[in-house]
């Protein structure tokens, strides 16, 4: 685990192949994703090395229900009880009414690689265990709810990686928390920078291209991705990241 205070308010957390983000306010904790089932000891221990206690948690907001972003979920919800709010479309993906994942085909074709072979093990013990998680308490939340938490966020709809995918913006500090929408780096992948994830991990590829149009017009300077390290970014930072993509192929196929 590896903690970076990105703004006044913001810690970006790394933690296994996967970003997590805590937003202290003095008073409380929001928590923007959770995490690998693996990296729950280490979720807790984030927020405590911010300075505060499990009971500070004022809730808990999730991109996407992927198993690399609800890991400590259930732990958090055992000891604290906090709320976890999510897009509405995303609630009953939260809930598993049904499942937008990798493919156990797409995990097979990762295998040809020493890249994708490292990324397989790796995945396969922070989820050991714990592949039917689910999160039955999550619920959506309105723009008041959001506002009065630690962060004053807002949601951002970006569908596409899922079809409830949400990025939060704080406007406030700038931040962009654009989860799996737009990361800067990823296992499979060599450069970094601000890109998609490869095609294999989304479910619908249009609509995650027409999501970053999205984000690229948010009022932020400083992106904290789901996956790669927080930069400093603008419209044109994403652009640039994303038409270098496009034309050298990477992390497309």
């Amino acid at each position: 685990m590896k903690i970076d205070q990105v703004s006044d308010s913001v810690y970006a957390v790394a933690g296994t192949n996967v970003n997590w983000a805590l937003i202290s306010d003095g008073s409380g904790v929001t928590v923007i994703d959770a995490g690998y089932p693996a990296d729950t000891a280490d979720v807790l221990a984030s927020v405590r090395q911010i300075g505060h206690q499990l009971t500070d948690i004022a809730a808990v907001l999730i991109t996407h229900a992927h198993l690399d972003h609800i890991g400590a979920i259930p732990t958090l919800i055992e000891r604290v009880g906090m709320p976890v709010y999510t897009g509405a479309e995303e609630v009953r993906h939260a809930k598993r009414e049904y499942l937008q994942q990798m493919t156990p085909a797409g995990m097979l074709g990762q295998l040809r690689t020493h890249r994708g072979r490292r990324w397989v093990a790796h995945t396969l013990r922070a989820i050991h265990g714990h592949i039917r998680m689910s999160v039955p308490s999550a619920t959506t939340s309105d723009p008041t709810t959001l506002a009065g938490l630690p962060g004053s966020l807002v949601a951002i709809p970006t569908p596409g990686h899922t079809s409830g995918h949400t990025a939060y913006l704080m406007p406030a500090e700038e931040v962009l928390f654009s989860g799996d929408a737009l990361v800067t780096g990823h296992p499979l992948v060599r450069h970094t920078g601000p890109q998609l994830l490869p095609a294999a991990f989304n479910h619908d590829e249009s609509r995650t291209r027409a999501s970053v149009s999205i984000l690229a017009a948010q009022p932020a300077r400083t992106l904290v991705p789901g996956h790669g390290l927080s930069i400093s970014v603008d419209a044109d930072t994403i652009e640039h990241g994303l038409a270098l993509q496009h034309t050298s192929g990477c992390s497309l196929r």
